[in-house]
């Protein structure tokens, strides 16, 4: 089978304004940038807002490996399937970061035969969304030193800085740095840093905004350091939160592109889910859900990850319901839960498989706790053997688990109707929902639901610097907000060797930041990075554009 890329540029694109047209859009609705690409109107949910809601599909997966889950293909592949059997469907995706597209992923728009187009333009710059936060970060950036530079009025401590600069790429040489250097007119030397865009307190208030006045409500809300008496110091009381808007105008309408298959879908935000809250807009999920009768949205990486703060953090801002989960596993990741190297992922092991399922069997867990309807999703890959499939299927079916065993990937929606008509039962079936803590749950006890019904861990080991800061956050009277864990998607705890389901360990809470005007705190655990590095043979290695124009190696 031919590569992601050649199947992308293979594909019949229809103008943008057919897509639109099939989802009863009028020309006011959206502005097209380009032939295959259109920006929503930013008073369309406003014009829908009388229509009732579609129901609304979560998308997520075991822990991730090195052999791959295909959670965005499957996201894809289920809205070209709910299409084939005759459903309204809108996919609602996030946009991609050049620092993984860079580094490891290579793309992340889909695959196969269930993609998202135009998938190049949709990897690298798109509409220029996250180049627009990256410059509302780093204009903040600029106006708290230049404040400093110019007398400090606001008596900012420049020791106690919250706020840093950011940049979409993987680079691990500027995870801390000195600025200011070379003397008076040079600025005020202190130590800074820099986090990856898509982890900006920016992209998680774009993500949880409702509107422009939202966006402007939430920015003048975020907290960039403290005094020297300690007292927070805000977007509001440097007076930028207008220019901050202004900057993010555009940025804040939805992007609609199509799938392979025509299908619509609309890309918009693209928070990291091991450290932001690792879900598209609620703009796009609710507008989505106005058009059709169905959304299909995905979370970032696992249910202990994406899942958990899609539930607990984006729903409660949107303040709409999740009709029906699908988890996705594959043959070869829950092989490499159960031991398997990933060089032996080729060949049939039942034993690693068997062993495997303990880590879909928590996620299914955690599903069951929120009081939700499931199915289970098998993406198939090429080399998984009938005997493996079958296994899974089996081990499901004696549970009384819903299962599906799913090919988007080579057949497209075609590969997806098992799945598409299971699914559609399931958001028939009255749910239970509760989420996994009380906001009126003090801070460490909203963690520790967190790390020992999620994550399976006996306890939370808190640093005497986290717990400094609950106290001090507590004071401040932030102790009612939401949890967004920052943690390694590889496993349930925070260590990523620890594969599988992991048993007797303690996740260790290394720190707190206070994201206020995005409305909820961030607990940075383990050893997690919020500037990823680049790994030994980044995917950029492979990739080339020829004198046409043609791209190559972008899968």
């Amino acid at each position: 089978m031919n590569p992601d890329i050649e199947i992308a540029q293979q594909a019949t694109l229809k103008p943008i304004s057919e897509v639109a047209a099939a989802m009863n859009l009028s020309n006011e609705d959206y502005e097209p940038y380009g032939y295959t690409k259109a920006k929503l109107s930013d008073k369309l949910l406003d014009k829908l807002g009388s229509r009732p809601n579609g129901k609304i599909i979560l998308v997520t997966s075991i822990n991730p490996t090195p052999a791959g889950e295909g959670k965005s293909t499957v996201t894809v592949g289920l809205g070209q399937a709910l299409h084939k059997i005759g459903e309204k469907a809108i996919i609602a995706l996030r946009e991609p970061s050049l620092g993984p597209v860079m580094g490891l992923k290579g793309g992340a728009a889909g695959g196969g035969y269930s993609q998202v187009l135009p998938m190049e333009e949709i990897n690298l710059h798109f509409t220029g969304d996250l180049h627009a936060i990256t410059s509302a970060n780093n204009l903040l950036s600029a106006m708290i030193d230049n404040h400093i530079h110019r007398g400090n009025e606001l008596k900012i401590d420049p020791r106690r800085m919250e706020w840093k600069r950011v940049m979409d790429m993987n680079d691990r040489a500027l995870r801390n740095v000195v600025i200011g250097l070379g003397g008076p007119l040079q600025g005020i030397p202190r130590e800074d840093g820099f986090t990856i865009t898509v982890a900006s307190e920016i992209m998680a208030v774009l993500c949880l905004s409702e509107n422009l006045a939202d966006l402007k409500t939430k920015i003048s809300k975020i907290v960039i350091g403290y005094t020297y008496d300690e007292e927070p110091v805000t977007v509001k009381d440097l007076k930028v939160e207008g220019a901050l808007t202004l900057l993010l105008k555009d940025a804040i309408r939805p992007n609609l592109v199509q799938t392979t298959e025509n299908t619509p879908a609309i890309i918009h935000g693209g928070p990291f889910a091991n450290i932001a809250h690792g879900c598209n807009s609620i703009i796009a999920t609710k507008t989505a859900a106005k058009i059709g009768d169905y959304v299909v949205t995905e979370a970032g990486f696992g249910a202990d990850l994406g899942a958990e703060k899609f539930l607990d953090i984006k729903s409660l801002a949107g303040g709409f319901t999740t009709d029906a989960v699908v988890i996705v596993a594959t043959v070869r990741a829950l092989k490499m839960h159960g031991g398997s190297s990933i060089d032996q992922l080729n060949e049939e092991n039942l034993p690693a498989l068997e062993a495997g399922m303990e880590n879909l069997q928590k996620h299914i867990e955690t599903i069951e706790h929120f009081g939700l309807p499931y199915v289970i999703a098998i993406n198939k890959f090429p080399r998984d053997t009938r005997s493996e499939t079958d296994f899974i299927q089996h081990w499901c079916e004696v549970r009384g688990i819903e299962v599906a065993l799913t090919d988007v990937w080579s057949k497209g929606g075609e590969g997806g109707v098992e799945l598409a008509r299971k699914v559609v039962k399931k958001t028939q079936t009255p749910s239970d929902f509760k989420r996994i803590y009380e906001l009126n749950d003090n801070i460490e006890t909203k963690i520790r639901k967190i790390a020992q019904l999620v994550y399976g861990a006996d306890d939370i080991d808190l640093s005497p610097k986290a717990r400094k800061q609950i106290a001090f956050f507590e004071k401040q009277g932030w102790g009612k907000l939401p949890i967004c864990m920052a943690k390694t998607q590889y496993s349930l705890s925070d260590n990523p060797v620890l594969l599988g389901r992991p048993s007797g360990f303690t996740i260790s809470i290394r720190e707190l930041k206070p994201q206020i005007g995005a409305g909820f705190i961030v607990v940075l655990t383990g050893e997690v990075m919020t500037m990823p590095g680049l790994p030994a043979h980044p995917a950029a290695l492979n990739m080339d554009v020829a004198e046409d124009g043609k791209i190559t190696g972008l899968f």
